[in-house]
């Protein structure tokens, strides 16, 4: 090939910092990327967020009193708040023995 035909600049030839930068996120200590910005952000500790089995009817049964709660004026229930206060009016002395 001709020397006047060849590029001056191969512009592939920054394509790792292209997409280090741009696609990536920033790995020359420039501006962190969301993620290593929500790793550094300190985690609450007041809650946790757990996973628990319900059968489908109770689900169901959840979902219908938070919407009605909605429909009564609470914009803001949710089924963990009426979980919560469901567990602070359960009192356990209440609860009948379980036959074995």
């Amino acid at each position: 090939m001709k020397e006047d035909k060849l590029l001056a600049h191969d512009p592939l030839a920054e394509a790792e910092l292209i997409l280090r930068e741009d696609f990536y996120g920033r790995g020359d200590g420039g501006e962190p990327s969301r993620r290593k910005k929500a790793e550094a952000a300190p985690r609450p500790t007041h809650y946790k967020v757990i996973c628990i089995s319900m059968y489908t009817r109770d689900i169901e049964e959840l979902d219908a009193k938070v919407a009605e709660l909605k429909r009564r004026g609470w914009t803001k229930a949710n089924k963990s708040q009426l979980i919560r206060l469901a567990l602070a009016q359960l009192d356990l002395d209440d609860l009948p023995v379980p036959r074995q």
